[in-house]
């Protein structure tokens, strides 16, 4: 019996002794994704390939999960996951954002940009403050990748508000800056998930959307609209966004490999993005897509009735009124300091009633 007794405790020894030799293995953490990137596309690629890379310097204790191709639903029902817990983070356009951080979407107000070199200017004043107000409102992100300006794509010429008369012009759904936009040049916009528009052009729902070319490309959009306006409508961006709570479990050092494999991540998509919308554009003249000029005389006119309608957003509390403000002061400051351009000439200063 002692005999037995004392090879027990042996036993018991010699498992706590193996159990020390072997390292510690930290619970691995599954960050679910969602992503409205096609599978097969380059953004895809390169989104799997840096969560590969984040699972191998870590050890395999932080896994990236991306489920792509809009199968998880619009921005809103992607969101209303995150909250319960079936997701962890979504690769989002800015307006998909607006509900948990309102003044996300700044950079897409209508006409407010004329050139990438007047958006470079403003965002190289106010990224770092968005990257900082969108953690104080629960998300962590890795940097904006810019997605160019939005241009209307159609099936008939548009040139002027006479041609957007009773059309039906798309506008992402739970984006009120577009629909306030639209609503300011007296326009009738049917509100869709981006997940949706590509069947509304099947249907016939839609007539008219706006996006980058490189959208029109890569989302099939192209393929059912003959015409394309080349006045920039809104700066695009998109980008990576993961709940805070879903990173608590993650240690310091590894949430440290996340921010650093993900910022320079978007840093290459922010790049990676111009060069193709330019490519983009190219393809879509190969493809026979007509481009066209807005009536130079109509610009001011939506100019003037689209800030009118963000001064109201932002009256309302949409949006900081002071960040609006902010913004069009770096734009005309970066005008004042430039040689005059063609779309300078076309491009008054932006007023807002709010002094």
């Amino acid at each position: 019996m002692m005999l037995l007794q004392r090879t027990s405790k042996a036993l018991r020894v010699l498992i706590i002794l193996a159990g020390a030799c072997v390292p510690a293995v930290l619970h691995a953490t599954d960050l679910k994704i969602a992503t409205v990137a096609p599978e097969g596309s380059s953004w895809m690629k390169d989104l799997r390939a840096a969560g590969l890379q984040i699972r191998d310097r870590t050890a395999g204790r932080v896994n990236l999960k991306f489920y792509g191709g809009g199968i998880q639903g619009s921005d809103r029902k992607v969101l209303r996951k995150i909250r319960i817990g079936q997701l962890h983070g979504g690769v989002f356009t800015s307006n998909g954002l607006q509900e948990r951080y309102p003044d996300v979407v700044i950079y897409g107000s209508p006409m407010l940009f004329d050139t990438l070199d007047e958006v470079d200017f403003v965002r190289s004043r106010l990224d770092e403050r968005l990257t900082a107000g969108l953690e104080e409102a629960g998300f962590v992100s890795f940097g904006f990748a810019g997605g160019g300006f939005a241009y209307l794509l159609s099936n008939k010429p548009v040139r002027g508000i006479a041609d957007l008369r009773g059309q039906k012009i798309w506008v992402p759904e739970g984006d009120p800056t577009s629909y306030a936009a639209m609503q300011s040049l007296e326009l009738s916009p049917v509100a869709l998930p981006i997940t949706d528009v590509l069947t509304g052009l099947q249907t016939g729902l839609l007539n008219i959307v706006a996006t980058p070319p490189v959208g029109a490309v890569v989302l099939q959009w192209y393929t059912k609209t003959k015409y394309i306006t080349t006045q920039p409508l809104s700066y695009t961006i998109g980008l990576l966004a993961i709940d805070k709570n879903a990173l608590k479990s993650v240690s310091p050092a590894d949430q440290a490999v996340l921010r650093e494999v993900m910022t320079k991540l978007y840093t290459h998509f922010d790049a990676q993005n111009r060069i193709d919308n330019a490519k983009a554009e190219n393809a879509l003249r190969a493809n026979g897509m007509q481009f066209l000029e807005l009536d130079p005389a109509e610009v001011p006119v939506w100019r003037a009735s689209t800030a009118a309608a963000m001064d109201k957003l932002a009256a309302s509390g949409g949006i900081s009124a002071n960040l609006l403000r902010e913004a069009r002061g770096y734009v005309q400051e970066y005008r004042a300091a430039r040689p005059v351009s063609k779309a300078a000439e076309i491009a008054p200063p932006i007023v807002s009633a709010m002094r």
